[in-house]
């Protein structure tokens, strides 16, 4: 008896146990990210500084009806004291921020569940924020405001931009902390004209002004739209991953809306323009791919689809060229030194051939992958790839391997498919481009770096002053970037050339699909 509640208390303490490491490891799972704990706290502290103007201009708008007097004592209703309280709040915790990030600096250790802390405390914050400013936007516009008649009091030093509601006279200041009639219009035209200036963060406060003081405004889609443009447009590592963000809670917000899938085409676009060289952190290609694979199955007519379908071939590119390198060094530096890996090397081949079908350097991986079944004394499977490279890659520089390797096996030979003798080699990267590639780390890939409403260089036919002059709304025909309907024919493209990775400097042939069957969604396995 007593050895049987002895096993039933080992027995339980053992569930218990595995229990909570499962509990711990989906608590850990949900705050994992890829990001550096700078870029982190960087976020965290843009996100803190933001709410904390956006409460002072509201009690600054609340104070400036009523002439508060800021001695008298304060009741318990006065929805100020909530947003006060809200701004002690936040003032606390962007003090945290600001220690953990001086530690981060001075590279001093300190433990990561408060950089997980943080977080969610931010993110509550920002929820208790949103509600405070929408549930006193009745105070704000209750009575009209009394201008007053004395100077203005002298700007204080040190406020950058003068922007946060403390006093001063910047011009900002009635616009961000009173409200009236066709006020949102002048909010959303200056800050446009700010974010096109280069003054990223004034235009966010005064777009972020429409959001919290004018619910019902027709400008309030396009004001989220453009805060994220604000963002990509300002292009920093830290921007792009906010930008992305943005592009995504706005999605959430209008998920129906006519310029859907080029907020989605931004999201990856933010993820290829963090994209690293393909022998590195291969992270942000996933992502876009991801993204773009999304955006293809969510709105397969979208007049976009010739830019994603380009875009998806350069993240594919890196990845696939990120695959043949580990492939290379498990064949080259362990294999050929007895040290196993071929494997390894099988898989990776295997996956570019079947993922990714237009890669540039796709004949080098067949040539590969027949060798790997050749070293596993599978000579049928082999001489399968080895033909394919005679037939499909005449002038590939392992055609005459491969011819070399067919007789070795005793396999026919098959004659060239002359067509393909035609085609245009792969594009090569110079001595130059290949190191100055390598020196920034960065991939060559194409995006555009305007935004979806605001462009850099063009002024006066983007589609932020077609929503001005159409007061709020998007044309529906005078542009083809704002459609009300997404419904034009799919186009069937032909592979592109795509801008190689270091270490593709020499020619490739790549060959195209049949021209009387349709082309595979790039990133889809082909049908024999």
């Amino acid at each position: 008896m007593k050895c049987r509640t002895l096993i039933s208390l080992i027995a339980g303490l053992v569930l218990c146990a595995c229990l909570s490491s499962a509990v711990l490891a989906q608590a850990g799972g949900r705050s994992q990210t890829d990001l550096s704990a700078v870029q982190r706290l960087e976020i965290m502290r843009s996100k803190l500084e933001s709410m904390r103007r956006s409460l002072d201009n509201a009690i600054a708008s609340m104070n400036a009806r009523d002439g508060g007097d800021p001695k008298a004592k304060p009741s318990a209703d006065d929805p100020r004291e909530r947003l006060r309280g809200l701004d002690k709040e936040v003032g606390s915790v962007l003090g945290d921020v600001n220690d953990l990030r001086g530690k981060a600096d001075r590279s001093d250790k300190f433990d990561v569940h408060q950089l997980e802390g943080l977080e969610t405390s931010v993110a509550d914050l920002n929820t208790r924020a949103q509600a405070g400013l929408q549930s006193t936007v009745s105070e704000r516009t209750a009575s009209p405001v009394t201008v007053s008649s004395s100077p203005p009091t002298r700007k204080k030093k040190g406020r950058l931009f003068g922007l946060l509601g403390r006093g001063g006279d910047d011009k900002y200041a009635e616009l961000t902390g009173t409200v009236a009639p066709g006020r949102d219009r002048v909010l959303f035209e200056e800050a446009a004209k700010q974010v096109r200036k280069g003054s990223h963060d004034t235009g966010r406060l005064l777009f972020n002004t429409i959001i919290t003081t004018y619910p019902d405004s027709p400008y309030l889609p396009l004001a989220k739209l453009a805060i994220a443009d604000s963002f990509y447009l300002e292009g920093t590592t830290s921007s792009l991953i906010q930008a992305a963000q943005a592009y995504q809670d706005w999605l959430t917000f209008f998920p129906t809306d006519p310029l859907a899938d080029d907020a989605m085409l931004k999201v990856a676009e933010s993820e290829m323009r963090q994209m690293g060289l393909s022998d590195r952190d291969i992270t942000h290609a996933r992502k876009a791919e991801q993204r773009l694979k999304a955006l293809l199955q969510q709105f397969p007519n979208t007049p976009l689809r010739t830019q994603v379908e380009a875009r998806l071939r350069e993240a594919q590119e890196s990845l696939a060229m990120h695959n043949l390198q580990i492939a290379r060094f498990y064949y080259d530096a362990r294999y050929a030194h007895k040290k196993g890996g071929l494997k390894g090397a099988q898989s990776r081949l295997q996956e570019i051939i079947e993922k990714y079908p237009y890669f540039c350097l796709l004949d080098e991986v067949i040539f590969r992958y027949g060798i790997t079944y050749q070293q596993e004394e599978e000579p049928d499977e082999a001489a399968k790839y080895f033909q394919q490279i005679v037939r499909d890659y005449p002038n590939s520089e392992y055609a005459d391997k491969a011819r070399e390797q067919l007789n070795v096996i005793g396999a026919p030979i098959p004659d060239p498919d002359p067509i393909k003798k035609n085609l245009p080699e792969c594009p090569q990267l110079s001595f130059t481009q290949n190191l100055l590639q390598q020196v920034t780390g960065s991939a060559n890939v194409t995006v555009s770096k305007d935004g979806i409403l605001i462009s850099r260089d063009e002024k006066g036919s983007d589609l932020m002053d077609k929503a001005i002059r159409n007061n709020g709304q998007l044309p529906s025909n005078e542009t083809p970037l704002a459609p009300v309907q997404r419904t034009a024919p799919a186009r069937i493209l032909a592979p592109a050339p795509v801008v190689p990775q270091p270490g593709t400097n020499r020619p490739r042939t790549t060959t195209p699909p049949d021209a009387t069957k349709p082309a595979p969604v790039p990133g889809s396995t082909p049908k024999p």
